[in-house]
C-alpha cells in the first residue's frame, strides 16, 4: 500500500477499532482490535488483500504505535449545526 493513504498517530483518540495501521518501515498492514486495559496494549491483527486473520495477533503497547506505526487517514463529514 502507498504511505499516501496514512498519517502518523499523533492522539491515542485516533485509534479505534478496525482502523489499518501499517508499520513505518514495512509494507505489512494490519487491522486494530480492541485495547486490552489488563495488558496495557491495543490487538493488532494481519490484514492481507482485505482479509482479517483472526487466528494470529500481536500484542503492541500505545507508544510502541505512535512510534513505529501509521494509521490510515479517514476523512470525516462535517455536520453543520
Amino acid at each position: 500500500m502507498k504511505n499516501n493513504n496514512f498519517e502518523t498517530i499523533s492522539d491515542a483518540y485516533q485509534l479505534v477499532s478496525g482502523a489499518k495501521i501499517k508499520g513505518k518501515k514495512h509494507d505489512e498492514v494490519f487491522e486494530l482490535g480492541a485495547y486490552d486495559a489488563l495488558k496495557r496494549g491495543y490487538i493488532l491483527y494481519p490484514l492481507e488483500h482485505g482479509v482479517k486473520f483472526d487466528d494470529f495477533s500481536v500484542m503492541i503497547s500505545e507508544k510502541e504505535l505512535k512510534n513505529n506505526f501509521l494509521i490510515e487517514a479517514v476523512k470525516q463529514n462535517a455536520i453543520a449545526a
